[in-house]
Parts: structure tokens; sequence; C-alpha cells
């Protein structure tokens, strides 16, 4: 079992930046694959950016170059620094994780409650 708590969510501009948290707790030596996720309104849950236990990264698509995910093994905390922030940006923000790699798939057995980023323009 893992627990996982996201914070760091909020209100900014276009353009703006933020840093989403997301600690785990339980069984993460079992469960070391880590992801992003976020999901808008009325949308698909979306993969954002995933780390491997090796530390390579896959980012989707509409992320690249603007987010970097990043893991503190020793706090047991995963990041998302998400900078030139665009208001398409704007979704419940989420973190999973497993002891598959799921890639960007939305397949990840635990997952966090989400925290809430909105981007105005």
């Amino acid at each position: 079992q893992v627990h996982l708590v996201e914070s760091g969510g909020g209100s900014v501009q276009d353009g703006g930046s933020l840093r989403l948290s997301c600690s785990a707790s339980g069984d993460t030596y079992s469960n070391p694959y880590m992801a992003w996720f976020r999901q808008a309104t009325g949308k698909k849950r979306e993969g954002v950016a995933i780390i491997d236990t090796d530390g390579s990264t896959t980012y989707g698509n509409s992320v690249k170059g603007r987010f970097t995910i990043s893991k503190d093994n020793a706090q047991n905390t995963l990041y998302l620094q998400m900078n030139s922030l665009k208001p398409e940006d704007t979704a419940m923000y989420y973190c999973a994780a497993d002891r598959v790699q799921w890639l960007l798939l939305p397949e990840y057995k635990y997952w966090g409650q989400g925290t809430q980023v909105t981007v105005s323009s």
C-alpha cells in the first residue's frame, strides 16, 4: 500500500511558475515507478511526466521543455516544476505510483487526491 499526498497547486497568471510536490509513504520500495497526471474538467486524464528508477524522464508532448519532474528518494517526494504556464495547463494534477512501469498511461495502482492548478490569461 502506498499513500500519496500532493501539494503546491494554486492560481497563477499566464507565463507563471509553480512547483508541485507529492509526498509518498508506505511500501514505496516495492512501488518505485512514479508519474504526474492531470485532468481538466470534462477531459480524460492525461500523462504529464514520469521518472524511472534510473532517473530517466519522459514528458507528454504538451509540456515538453516547460515542465521538469524530479524525485528526492531520501524524502520519498516527487516534484513537478512547471514553468511558462498557459491557461490550457489548468487542471487537477495527480501523482501516481505502482510496481509496474505504465509510462504515461493512467493505469497506476496508487493515486493521490490531487492538487488544483489554475492559470489565468
